[in-house]
């Protein structure tokens, strides 16, 4: 008798990781507001004001001016961006790698912007 062809098994599929939707907040944050995002990414259809927070464990995007506080990878994610359309921040952190309102740079005040870490470092660049 021949022998029998192996039987062919298929590849299990992957387990990927369950998506957790974005935190969505519509309108401006106000100040002495905290809006956090756990466990997920923050996208408010609005402005920050001064003296008003947003923090994410992912990235923030923020469709109008940011004024206030954006903490991205609150618990430490390294790949979290901020994104806003106006930038006039008080602080901006990443992954507790902060800047202060005062270092910002002076050419890219009120312009939109995309901010990452680089090399422990946070960097700003303009969208174009």
């Amino acid at each position: 008798p021949a022998p029998a062809a192996p039987e062919v098994v298929p590849a299990p599929e992957p387990e990927s990781a369950p998506l957790t939707p974005s935190k969505v907040h519509v309108g401006p944050v106000r100040s002495g507001q905290q809006i956090y995002a756990a466990g997920t990414s923050l996208v408010v259809l609005g402005s920050v004001s001064p003296g008003a927070e947003v923090l994410a464990d992912d990235s923030i995007h923020i469709y109008g001016t940011l004024r206030g506080r954006a903490i991205a990878g609150a618990r430490g994610n390294t790949q979290a961006r901020i994104y806003c359309q106006q930038l006039q921040a008080e602080l901006l952190s990443i992954a507790g790698t902060f800047q202060l309102s005062d270092a910002l740079p002076a050419g890219l005040i009120q312009q939109p912007v995309h901010i990452r870490l680089d090399n422990e470092q946070l960097r700003i660049d303009r969208i174009k």
